[in-house]
Order: C-alpha cells, then sequence, then structure tokens
C-alpha cells in the first residue's frame, strides 16, 4: 500500500505542478500577444494558439488534481439526510457514476483525438490531435484520481455530533 501511496502522491504532485506551469506559461503567451498587438504593432502568430492550447491542458490536468481531493458530483441533499452504510453506498454510487462517466469521456475523445491527426495548426505548425490529447489524458487520469479517492474510504465519519 505504500508503493501506490507514494505513487499516487508523486503522480498528482506531477500533475498539479504541469498543471501550474502551463498557466503561467498562457498568462506569458498571452502578454505577449498583448503587447505585441497593442505596443510593437507586429502580432506574433503563435501566442494566440499556444494561449488556446496550454489553457485547454490546464483544465484537463486541474480536473484531475479536483477528482483527486473529492470534488466530485455529488447529491448533497440525498448526503446529508443519509447516515452510516447507507451514506458510504450513496459515495460508492457516485463514484461508480463518475468512472463510468470518465470511460466514457475517455473513450469518445480518443476517437476523436485519432480522427483530427492530420490537421496541423497553422500557427504552431503541430498536429492538433496534440492539443485533443488533452481530452483522453485527462479523463483517463480522473479515473485514476477517482479511484485513488475512493480508496482512502471515508474522510470524516460523524458519530453524536462528533467529527472522527
Amino acid at each position: 500500500m505504500t508503493l501506490f501511496r507514494c505513487l499516487d502522491r508523486t503522480l498528482f504532485r506531477f500533475v498539479s505542478v504541469l498543471a501550474q506551469l502551463l498557466l503561467l506559461s498562457s498568462v506569458a503567451a498571452g502578454f505577449y500577444q498583448v503587447i505585441t498587438r497593442f505596443v510593437l504593432e507586429s502580432p506574433a502568430d503563435w501566442s494566440e494558439a499556444w494561449t488556446r492550447a496550454s489553457l485547454i491542458w490546464t483544465v484537463m490536468l486541474g480536473v484531475i488534481i479536483a477528482f483527486r481531493h473529492g470534488a466530485m458530483l455529488s447529491v448533497e441533499v440525498l448526503h446529508g439526510l443519509m447516515k452510516g452504510r447507507n451514506k458510504r453506498w450513496l459515495e460508492h454510487f457516485i463514484m461508480a457514476v463518475c468512472v463510468g462517466f470518465l470511460g466514457f469521456m475517455t473513450w469518445i475523445s480518443i476517437m476523436m483525438t485519432w480522427r483530427v491527426r492530420f490537421q496541423t495548426t497553422p500557427s504552431l505548425g503541430i498536429s492538433i490531435s496534440w492539443i485533443y490529447l488533452a481530452i483522453p489524458i485527462g479523463m483517463g487520469l480522473a479515473i485514476l484520481a477517482v479511484l485513488a479517492h475512493w480508496a482512502e474510504g471515508p474522510r470524516d465519519t460523524v458519530v453524536d455530533d462528533t467529527v472522527i
């Protein structure tokens, strides 16, 4: 189990750092675009495409981090009304639905990425499938994040209004 935890920590820390660096590069490229367009009056053709691509990757990597920390779609009203074992079954159901949805999204996005592999971005000169690849990677790793969150078990157990 310690190998799993080490892999879990390392993988999701790497994803977090990568998402932060991509966000930083997106902000820098957007700032560069504004300076070159409005100050130098000679806009760079690559910066807008890079900003868009890095934001797409940032969002897909951010989804992974959100799922890892348990920010999943849940029914708060039902969750608040249920106690004990029923509450845990609801959590299992929600996680199963999330994994099913993310699996479906992974499959669809792999097909979509494969379909656009011959299209290139004019300004960056790369296949647009490298940008689309963010979706299946994000969804696939989000499945791992949901499973890692589920493997931790319940975080708070309430007994007689006391959080244990």
